[in-house]
């Protein structure tokens, strides 16, 4: 009798535990789906801190007001960067070029600790300019240009960077510019500069008005503030 009462009090014992609701050791959330940066203001972007260089300006634009670059020394130093971890992405951007130096690198995402990175650029012909896309991770790399996809500068544009896995895209107000087949491994946490290379070189003369940071590869359908 005992070794059964003792079975019992054993299976009583795991149906109550089995009846306990379990808890889960805690994990962190998953990355936002997109993050949008507003250029309305000079000490932040979405929730990032910011910490400006030179005397970048907020100026009224037919899109609201915007943060305005002289192309000499004004730039934006960014807390982190939205693709840390991003196996595909779509980077995009409502930017409005001013003419000024031929070479302007005036978006960049870094990895720290390496050279680990992905860029807008643009070069300036005369009065027109064409789109530079680049990334570079661990020795792969790809500088998408399109010489003959000449734009009018003094206007606003919508750009696109996009990574589906196998692909690297650029766009300007939705139409493709250049694509290429690519496998690059996805940036680690790192930095951002705006208006400049990281290295702070190669100043943006212009004004900046948005950027969404998507993590996976949007048709340009979905693509958001595409206008000039």
């Amino acid at each position: 009798m005992r070794a059964r009462e003792g079975f019992l009090l054993v299976v009583v014992a795991v149906a109550l535990a089995a009846a306990r609701p379990v808890t889960l050791p805690a994990q962190a959330p998953p990355p936002a789906a997109a993050e949008t940066w507003r250029f309305d203001r000079l000490d932040r972007v979405g929730d990032r801190a910011v910490t400006r260089l030179g005397e970048p300006r907020l100026v009224d634009s037919p899109l609201g007001t915007v943060v305005e670059f002289d192309g000499v020394d004004d730039a934006l130093m960014v807390e982190g960067h939205p693709l840390a971890g991003a196996e595909t992405f779509t980077w995009e951007a409502v930017f409005r070029p001013d003419g000024g130096a031929r070479e302007q690198r005036w978006f960049h995402l870094q990895e720290d600790g390496s050279d680990n990175r992905r860029l807008f650029e643009i070069r300036v012909a005369g009065e027109e300019w064409f789109l530079d896309a680049f990334a570079f991770s661990d020795g792969k790399e790809k500088a998408l240009i399109n010489r003959q996809a000449l734009h009018p500068v003094g206007r606003w544009y919508h750009v696109a960077a996009v990574y589906d896995g196998t692909t690297f895209s650029s766009y300007v107000d939705g139409v493709k510019q250049l694509d290429f087949p690519l496998e690059i491994a996805p940036l680690k946490a790192g930095r951002t500069s705006v208006g400049v290379r990281i290295t702070l070189v190669n100043y943006f003369k212009g004004a900046i008005h948005s950027a969404r940071f998507t993590r996976r590869a949007l048709a340009p359908a979905e693509f958001e503030g595409r206008q000039r």
